[in-house]
């Protein structure tokens, strides 16, 4: 997905047809994100917390922190 653009390869219109019908299958409800949870601020909490739900089996999906 990125290789075309980091490099201006010379089929970089390419990238600009997929990212169209990514946002087709979007709005048509045929994809989804696997975001489950936003976690927060990144802080030293909000990772220890985060990585010990992960550890402990009970993640699904994606944690994403906040503030990046």
């Amino acid at each position: 997905m990125f290789t075309r653009p980091l490099y201006n390869t010379p089929d970089i219109e390419k990238q600009s047809e997929l990212l169209n019908r990514v946002s087709e299958l979007v709005d048509e409800g045929k994809l989804r994100t696997t975001l489950t949870e936003v976690a927060g601020k990144i802080d030293s909490a909000a990772l220890k917390q985060v990585h010990s739900k992960i550890e402990s089996g009970a993640a699904r999906g994606k944690i994403v922190p906040e503030g990046f």
